[in-house]
């Protein structure tokens, strides 16, 4: 089994303290603010040295992280430590200057040391509210390695513009089972492929949010376990493939720690942007090309809307899963050539994305499995899907759209092989992706799960599907799948089977 390299997680220490969401620095200038503070309350013959101490931690400190880079959250905590310094020192100066002591009277500080602890205290609840992300462990046998590929359907136009030579083109991030990198080596950048290809993405992101960019701008610093252009390992076989479709206005990327979780266990990930439909994707020219669907409020226009661009997705998997199999045919030099295994793969999706993998599961008979992670179905429910399906949901609530659970529960009836639907408890419609590791944790937002828990579950969920369906002996599709998936997956939720025959 493949382990980490000594030291491979030091730069992980300093992104985050666990539990406080705080760099070391960020902490010892937390730690000096408090004790600017807590002087004005001790002995008077403590009360110097623990000014000076408390100066000669806060000021370096915050003099690194301005040149290393400012959190907005940590800005709280300067103000409260620039308040009260000043109150801090003047007892140090009057006594240099052998000038009588002055102190306020407790009455009169006390107002003044709360106000400045609660702008201090701000500090590490903005941090934990709004973290750099930290990614969790992959836990198989592999390292990861990714890369970033663009490619252009030449028969496919590009319908969201007027240009009649403009062709329809993807930016596709693969992950795939790697090396071990050496110790030290730098991580894949999260969100994009630089640092200024990640400001540009979150900031597209938060604008389709509605959130100023500013409270996630430590999600452009996090760094993933991938490694950018690692070798291949080719030592144990051919990869079964999964192609990924983001959320509408998601990005290629908003999934990265299930498809490291699913690269570390063999398989190749293959993450797209759809241009005029993720939030910004950034073309190999350095163009940016940003979201351009939106809805109108009208509920059928919007369906219509809907169900054209899941179609213009559909076509975008099936043009990809067509490039990989040239790639691995060895057309052009590539180092994935000959390691991926086109005769078993499966399409996945999230909400949108989720809808296309649906309709490329129907319209396309090369993927051999599908996964729909919490997306409503649109567009055509026929042909009916004939491979084995799975859906992962959000618990259904009132609040749920009422269209929603009977829409995919006839899209997995009417299949000609089984059908899943396994409702994990406790999560959200974001729960299915990487939001739960940097957003608030807001029930409503991302569920109850937990930051660490809510990547896990669904990629333990996905990979129990995957390997049942893409790694079965031959077989074993037939008698039993449906067994093996009804032993396994009720460890995530409650699971409910379609037989092809549409009895219980």
């Amino acid at each position: 089994m493949w382990r980490r390299p000594p030291g491979a997680d030091h730069d992980r220490v300093t992104e985050i303290i666990t539990g406080l969401s705080m760099s070391p620095l960020e902490i010892l200038a937390l730690l000096g603010a408090v004790a600017l503070v807590v002087a004005r309350w001790l002995p008077p013959a403590a009360r110097p040295r623990v000014t000076v101490v408390a100066g000669a931690v806060l000021v370096p400190s915050s003099v690194a992280l301005g040149v290393t880079g400012l959190r907005w959250q940590l800005l709280p905590v300067l103000a409260g430590a620039a308040l009260a310094l000043p109150f801090a020192l003047a007892p140090l100066l009057r006594r240099r200057r052998s000038r009588p002591a002055w102190r306020a009277r407790w009455w009169l500080a006390l107002p003044g040391s709360l106000a400045c602890a609660g702008l201090i205290a701000t500090g590490p609840v903005a941090a934990w509210a709004f973290p750099v992300p930290v990614f969790p462990e992959p836990t198989g046998h592999f390292a990861v390695g990714t890369r970033v590929v663009q490619w252009t359907d030449l028969q496919r136009p590009e319908t969201f513009t007027t240009d009649p030579d403009d062709r329809r083109t993807v930016v596709v991030q693969l992950w795939y089972p790697a090396q071990p990198s050496p110790a030290g080596v730098r991580r894949a950048q999260y969100l994009g492929r630089t640092e200024q290809e990640a400001r540009t993405v979150s900031a597209a992101l938060a604008r389709q949010a509605g959130l100023p960019g500013f409270l996630v701008d430590g999600v452009p610093r996090a760094r993933t376990h991938a490694v950018f252009n690692a070798p291949v390992d080719g030592t144990q076989g051919r990869f079964p493939v999964v192609l990924f479709s983001p959320g509408s206005g998601g990005s290629r990327t908003q999934n990265t720690a299930w498809a490291e979780e699913l690269a570390s266990h063999g398989y190749l990930v293959a993450a797209l942007d759809h241009p005029y439909d993720s939030a910004a994707v950034v073309l190999d020219d350095g163009r940016t090309i940003t979201g351009a669907t939106t809805s109108t409020g009208d509920p059928d226009q919007d369906e219509k809307l809907a169900a054209d661009w899941t179609a213009i997705r559909a076509a975008d998997l099936s043009f990809v899963l067509t490039r990989l199999e040239a790639l691995d045919r060895g057309e052009g030099a590539d180092p994935l050539s000959g390691h991926l295994d086109t005769g078993r793969v499966a399409v996945t999706g999230h909400s949108m994305g989720g809808a296309a993998a649906l309709q490329a599961g129907r319209q396309d008979r090369r993927f051999d499995a599908v996964i729909d992670l919490d997306g409503f179905p649109h567009g055509p429910t026929s042909p009916a899907l004939d491979q084995p399906t799975l859906a992962l949901t959000e618990a259904i609530t009132p609040a749920s759209d009422p269209r929603y659970l009977p829409r995919l529960t006839e899209a997995l009836r009417a299949g000609t092989a089984t059908g899943y639907r396994l409702t994990i408890p406790g999560a959200a419609h974001l729960t299915f992706m990487d939001g739960p590791l940097y957003l608030p944790p807001v029930p409503s937002i991302v569920g109850t799960l937990g930051r660490t828990e809510s990547p896990r579950i669904v990629a333990a969920a996905t990979l129990a599907f995957l390997d049942a369906t893409l790694r079965a002996r031959p077989g074993d599709l037939a008698g039993g799948l449906a067994g093996d998936l009804v032993g396994v997956l009720p460890a995530y939720g409650r699971l409910s089977v379609y037989p092809p025959d549409g009895s219980r």
